[in-house]
């Protein structure tokens, strides 16, 4: 249905744009974003020192709320005709941008126009691949990608007798069992439930979601990852949920605080979370790999990307569209990306932060930071671990997290839960690719 908004708002927006006031001496560009906290005051510092390099253009940071809020704040701005210049969506929301034809301008497509320096091969192909087409043409522009570990509280393991952090699924629950026995209300937990728990599982264990390399090949995709392997994951979690030795905390990353409080000693959850962690954690923490399945036969495969971009929109005027395009390249600058990806704990998006980041020994004093660049160039990237581009995917979050949700209640078993998630999921598929393909 969104898709469907932003096409029939497509032709309004051009109209728009082409009858658009003469620019005025300092363009305002609109900058739409879900940051909070910490890297709530890295946005506005990144605005703030565009801004005062040069005089011409001023981008306007605003936050509109979570990832979703943001997403649906977008449609109905569009829908309206006063959709911002740019605006950040989180990576489940490509499929709908990307179908959403007219709505956006292509980064790479602004960045030629515009005659600013521009050269996809300079970015992490990890993350790029993410946001580009089969082709290689850049859709939107990355700006904070980031990874799932496990945040490890080592003062709490020492209480528990246990050495060292686990690194196997069947040493989570193992420890987690122990730990519970000090923390009675949480021994290990995880936030992003599906994005941990399916589409990060699959990839490390170079599992599919769904076929056509996860949607990246196609909109006609069909999901598959009711698999034995995710079924016995499932199957051990509804286990340990019994006596909290897991403990659900919610679909998003509401539940961190659990954690950094100290309440959760082993914690899955978006190497972005380590802001945070080094602001509010009392104890002596780690960050390290996700777990995997020793008997899965190509595990740790490599993980994939979380995180958002930045998308350009469509009917825009051109004075603003070179503003936009000079600020995409002071994000690229390569200092500029060492500074971010140090305080912010996201990824560098170029090959030539991470090479200055790693030749300056930081990651020496720093390995935290690193252990995601880490997980994501593990190996090579299969068809099942490229990445994922499903249609609908934020409401398909949704229902796959009522599935788990049900089963960790004991109102499913593990295998019936996942078959329910795969068969409303695939329903949701064929109705985006109906209207997506119109």
């Amino acid at each position: 249905m969104a898709l469907r908004f932003f096409g029939a708002a497509a032709t309004v927006a051009v109209a728009v744009g082409m009858t658009a006031s003469p620019a005025l001496a300092v363009t305002e560009i609109q900058w739409w974003h879900a940051m909070t906290g910490p890297n709530n005051d890295v946005v506005v510092k990144l605005a703030n020192d565009f801004n005062a390099s040069q005089s011409d253009y001023k981008i306007v940071p605003t936050f509109k709320g979570s990832y979703a809020d943001t997403l649906n704040a977008g449609i109905a701005a569009f829908r309206a005709g006063n959709a911002p210049g740019i605006m950040q969506v989180f990576e489940v929301g490509t499929a709908t941008m990307m179908a959403a034809k007219g709505a956006i301008k292509p980064v790479s497509d602004l960045m030629k126009e515009q005659g600013e320096k521009f050269d996809p091969q300079s970015y992490l192909p990890a993350i790029t691949g993410y946001y580009s087409t089969a082709k290689g043409e850049m859709l939107s522009f990355p700006f904070n990608s980031s990874s799932m570990v496990m945040w490890v509280n080592l003062d709490a393991l020492k209480k528990a007798g246990i050495d060292a952090p686990p690194k196997t699924w069947p040493e989570v629950f193992a420890d987690a069992k122990k730990l519970h026995a000090t923390s009675p209300t949480c021994g290990f937990s995880s936030s992003w439930i599906t994005w941990g728990l399916i589409e990060q599982f699959s990839a490390w264990h170079n599992i599919p979601i769904g076929t056509k390399a996860n949607g990246l090949d196609g909109f006609d995709t069909v999901l598959e990852f009711n698999n034995p392997l995710e079924t016995k994951l499932l199957e051990n979690l509804v286990e340990l949920q019994k006596d909290k030795s897991y403990d659900y905390s919610g679909r998003t990353n509401t539940g961190e605080g659990r954690f950094t409080s100290g309440e959760c000693a082993l914690y899955m959850t978006s190497s972005a979370f380590y802001p945070n962690v080094k602001a509010n954690a009392k104890f002596n923490y780690t960050a390290v790999p996700m777990p995997y399945f020793p008997d899965a036969k190509d595990a740790p495969q490599n993980s994939i990307i979380g995180g958002a971009s930045l998308w350009v929109m469509g009917g825009k005027s051109s004075e603003e569209y070179k503003g936009i395009a000079k600020f995409f390249t002071f994000l690229s600058d390569t200092d500029r990306q060492v500074y971010l990806h140090e305080v912010s704990g996201y990824l560098p998006i170029t090959k030539a932060a991470y090479d200055k980041t790693k030749a300056s020994g930081f990651y020496e004093k720093n390995p935290i930071l690193e252990v995601p660049l880490k997980e994501l160039t593990n190996k090579p990237p299969t068809e099942n671990s490229r990445g994922l581009r499903f249609g609908g995917m934020v409401q398909m979050r949704d229902v796959w997290s009522e599935e788990i949700e049900a089963a960790l209640a004991g109102k499913k078993s593990a295998k019936e839960a996942l078959d329910a998630a795969v068969s409303r999921g695939n329903q949701m598929l064929r109705q985006f690719e109906r209207t997506a393909t119109k």
